[in-house]
């Protein structure tokens, strides 16, 4: 991949008031990840957890009143406290990858690449996505998204910091 394209990432950084062990264990297990994953107004249920590289994470995302969105991670990468790359794409029950049901111009599957560090205490979290193996009218869908991407992952941090701060 290109610099350029590298240049084109979606980025959110995100400071969480909590110590790096109890952050990464709401990345790393089924049960975190269901309590906080996914665009407000949704609940997650999870179908499939292997943290490690080569596993999935396959769940349901639930908004009242709609059939279940479905997506997966293939994790990539994991190094313990430090990172975490998958790709992330929307999927079918099964864990086949699909298109996404609202725009068949975005990108089948995001590059996504996530960095922990901890500093007095609490853990800055910053998140890089990326499309991957994407055309180029699906990589000027994706770049037009910055705000949806933005209000998403927002929201999914907020629900983040409020479940770590409910067990702190």
């Amino acid at each position: 991949m290109s610099a350029n394209k590298q240049d084109r990432a979606f980025v959110i950084t995100r400071h969480f008031d909590a110590a790096l062990p109890h952050v990464w264990k709401a990345w790393s297990t089924a049960a975190e990840m269901q309590s906080w994953w996914g665009p407000k107004g949704c609940s997650i249920k999870v179908a499939a957890f292997e943290f490690r590289p080569g596993g999935f994470f396959h769940y349901a995302m639930h908004f009242p009143e709609r059939e279940p969105m479905w997506g997966r991670f293939l994790y990539r990468n994991i190094d313990k406290h430090t990172r975490i790359t998958w790709l992330n794409s929307f999927s079918n029950e099964t864990c086949g990858i699909t298109r996404a049901p609202f725009d068949m111009a975005i990108p089948l599957e995001i590059l996504n690449d996530v960095r922990f560090a901890e500093t007095n205490g609490s853990t800055i979290v910053t998140l890089r996505a990326l499309p991957h193996g994407a055309s180029e009218d699906e990589i000027k869908t994706f770049e037009g998204m910055t705000a949806s991407l933005a209000e998403g992952y927002g929201g999914t941090f907020d629900q983040l910091a409020a479940v770590l701060a409910k067990s702190a």
